[in-house]
């Protein structure tokens, strides 16, 4: 126990910057990947079949390949077309992943909706893209939020693997302080730490604002 507590009062603050770091590019990586998931889940419930087929295969290609595998790919088949830094290579790489599940997040919770509110806005002479907009979307991104908050810890835990490009998020961190004090349990352990207290203090968030909007009262049972 004395060498984790000494190695941990050693290095708390190179930890605290790699945990902010890792935060940085797991939030901004959520918010591309909303973006994308957003798309990706039109597409899905498209009339159009080349549309479908775009989304279906996409989601299919990603859901099927290891996160590792992606960001290797994406990494140097990107780098290859224009030079990015490792935050923006890792953050690319993690929301082309999480959009393929926030897709089919979107999808879920927009299917969830009773049709007749839309046929209801219809009715009244309003657009589709004007009923979804103002009826339909706000309640599916209510539904939404639980299931993207778990994607959120998801992609903090496994943003890990951007470690592997060099950015220097927890686990690379962990990586280095290991490397460098031949105290490999105890640097892994301090790194497992700190990925505990942020995804308990995100899940503690996420409690907090599902409370604040009541999400429960929407959901389908």
């Amino acid at each position: 126990m004395e060498p984790f507590l000494q190695l941990l009062s050693e290095t708390w603050f190179g930890f605290l910057k790699a945990a902010w770091f890792t935060v940085q590019m797991t939030a901004t990586s959520l918010v591309i990947a909303i973006i994308i998931g957003l798309a990706f889940a039109f597409f899905r419930i498209s009339r159009s079949k080349i549309l479908v087929g775009i989304a279906k295969v996409y989601i299919i290609v990603i859901r099927g390949t290891p996160l590792i595998l992606q960001i290797m790919v994406l990494y140097f088949g990107i780098t290859k077309i224009i030079m990015l830094s490792d935050f923006w290579a890792g953050s690319l790489a993690l929301a082309i992943h999480n959009g393929a599940y926030i897709a089919e997040i979107f999808r879920g919770t927009i299917q969830s909706i009773d049709k007749g509110q839309m046929e209801a806005a219809r009715s009244l002479g309003m657009k589709y893209s004007l009923a979804m907009r103002r009826i339909i979307m706000p309640q599916a991104f209510k539904r939404a939020i639980p299931p993207l908050g778990n994607q959120f810890i998801i992609g903090l835990k496994d943003s890990s693997l951007v470690g592997l490009i060099g950015y220097n998020e927890l686990y690379l961190a962990s990586q280095s302080t290991a490397a460098r004090t031949f105290l490999q349990f105890e640097a892994y352990s301090i790194a497992g730490l700190y990925y505990l207290i942020l995804v308990l203090f995100f899940t503690f968030i996420l409690y907090k604002v599902e409370r604040r909007l009541d999400v429960g009262k929407g959901a389908v049972s």
